[in-house]
């Protein structure tokens, strides 16, 4: 078990007495704390507190990661701000766990995978489920919507390259739905999966087939 977080609650109890009774409003998990203040001459005199604070329990700031700044230009355990006009500031996922979410959904979903689509959607579930329960408190539901567009997409690349064969393609995009047109073109040229997955393959593979395998909407 790591132990490393309620040690620093331990530690740290007296740096946030100290906030509280300077009126600060702050976030902190384990040695990881948001400040917000008014203006930058605030954020550096709290700064300087907290160095000193620190410093009287044998702690030092880390100062390549700490710096005086926008909060939307900070993050805290996966999150960060956007300002969303008229004095409104509300929650997005920071561009790093938003990257690091992309990396793993596109190894889940790798052409070269050799396991059925089932068991690939059975691994994306697993991820995605926790995914979005911990970011479900970010308010971009336009930002959820394109990451449910591209994961199906994904999804229909890796349909057509376990099909591989062009008359396979055909045959398993007429037998869902897709225009002859559309079916003949995708197969004439099967080594091109994601381009193929942009064009009207959506008929043959709907929203609401993605739904029936039980892959989770992000923006539900």
């Amino acid at each position: 078990m790591d132990r490393s977080p309620l040690l620093a609650n331990v530690l740290l109890d007296e740096v946030d007495k100290e906030l509280e009774r300077r009126g600060h409003a702050f976030v902190r998990y384990a040695d990881d704390c948001n400040v917000y203040v008014r203006s930058r001459r605030a954020g550096e005199r709290v700064m300087e507190l907290l160095r000193r604070l620190y410093a009287g329990l044998r702690l030092r700031v880390n100062e390549a990661k700490s710096a005086v700044d926008r909060p939307q230009n900070r993050k805290l355990l996966g999150y960060s701000f956007w300002n969303a006009g008229g004095m409104q500031v509300k929650r997005k996922v920071a561009p790093k766990a938003l990257t690091a979410m992309r990396d793993r959904v596109r190894e889940l979903t790798r052409p070269t995978r050799s396991q059925s689509i089932a068991r690939v959607v059975e691994d994306l579930r697993s991820y995605l489920t926790g995914w979005k329960n911990y970011f479900r408190l970010a308010d971009t539901p336009k930002i959820f919507r394109e990451l449910d567009e591209w994961i199906r997409h994904r999804l229909r690349a890796l349909h057509l390259r376990h099909w591989k064969r062009g008359r396979t393609t055909y045959r398993e995009l007429r037998a869902r739905g897709a225009p002859e047109r559309v079916a003949a073109q995708v197969a004439a040229s099967t080594r091109r999966w994601w381009k193929n997955s942009a064009m009207a393959i959506h008929i043959a593979f709907p929203i609401r087939y993605f739904d029936e395998l039980g892959v989770p909407r992000l923006a539900a």
